[in-house]
C-alpha cells in the first residue's frame, strides 16, 4: 500500500485546469472574486484553500470541486485513506486563516459562523465515483445539481435537504438517493453534524436500464 499518509496537493489540478483554458490567474481572479496572489499561493501549494474559496475557482474554471481536488492526486487501484492523514479542508465558514496564513475573508469570502466545518475527500484521484465527508456547519445557500446519482447518507446529527420544493430532516443512520440533474440544497441542523456524500462522478455516461 502505497503513501496513506500524504496530505492532498490541489495546486496542481487547479494550475492544469486554468492552462487548459488558456486563463492567466488575473483572469480567474476577477471571475472567482479572490485575489492573484491568493491564487498564486494556492496553486504552488503554499496555501489550502477552503471549501467555500474552492468552489469559487472551481466556477471561474468551469468545473466542479471535486474534480479539482481529484486532478491534483494520482489514482490508485486500491487506497487506503486513513482518518488522520489529512484533516480535510476548512468549509469556509468563518473569518479564519488557510495554511499560509491566507484567509478567506482577506480573498473576499463572506464570514460565517463554524470554525470547525471541514470536508474531507474519501477518494484521491479520478475515479468512477467520488465521496465526501461534511463535518459540522455547511453553505446552505448553495445549490447543487450534479450530472449523475448521489447518496448521502447522515453519519451523525441531523440534516435537512431541500428538494423540488419539499425540506427532508435526515437524522443519524438515515440515507437520500438522488437521481442526477435533482437540484437540491443542504444544511446539518445540530452541531456535530456529519454527512456522506458518495456520487458516480460527473465524466461517468450513465446507462439507463431498458427494463426499469
Amino acid at each position: 500500500m502505497e503513501d496513506e499518509t500524504s496530505e492532498r496537493r490541489i495546486g496542481a489540478g487547479i494550475r492544469r485546469r486554468r492552462r487548459a483554458l488558456d486563463l492567466t490567474l488575473a483572469e480567474v481572479a476577477a471571475r472567482s472574486g479572490l485575489s492573484s496572489p491568493f491564487l498564486s499561493q494556492i496553486e504552488n501549494d503554499r496555501a489550502r484553500p477552503s471549501m467555500r474559496s474552492l468552489q469559487r475557482v472551481a466556477d471561474a474554471l468551469d468545473t466542479t470541486a471535486v474534480q479539482l481536488m481529484a486532478a491534483g492526486e494520482i489514482p490508485r487501484r486500491v487506497d487506503i485513506v486513513r482518518a488522520d492523514a489529512d484533516p480535510g479542508l476548512d468549509a469556509g465558514l468563518e473569518s479564519g486563516a488557510d495554511a499560509g496564513g491566507n484567509s478567506d475573508a482577506d480573498a473576499g469570502v463572506d464570514a460565517g459562523p463554524d470554525p470547525t466545518a471541514r470536508v474531507r475527500p474519501l477518494v484521491r484521484g479520478q475515479h468512477q465515483m467520488h465521496a465526501l465527508e461534511f463535518t459540522g456547519d455547511h453553505d446552505a445557500e448553495r445549490a447543487f445539481r450534479h450530472r449523475n446519482d448521489e447518496l448521502m447518507y447522515v453519519a451523525d446529527g441531523v440534516a435537512e435537504v431541500e428538494v423540488d420544493g419539499r425540506t427532508h430532516r435526515l437524522g443519524r443512520g438515515d440515507t437520500l438517493y438522488l437521481t442526477g440533474g435533482v437540484e437540491h440544497r443542504w444544511r446539518a441542523v445540530e452541531a456535530g453534524t456529519r454527512v456522506l456524500l458518495v456520487a458516480v462522478a460527473d465524466h461517468v455516461e450513465a446507462v439507463v436500464d431498458p427494463l426499469g
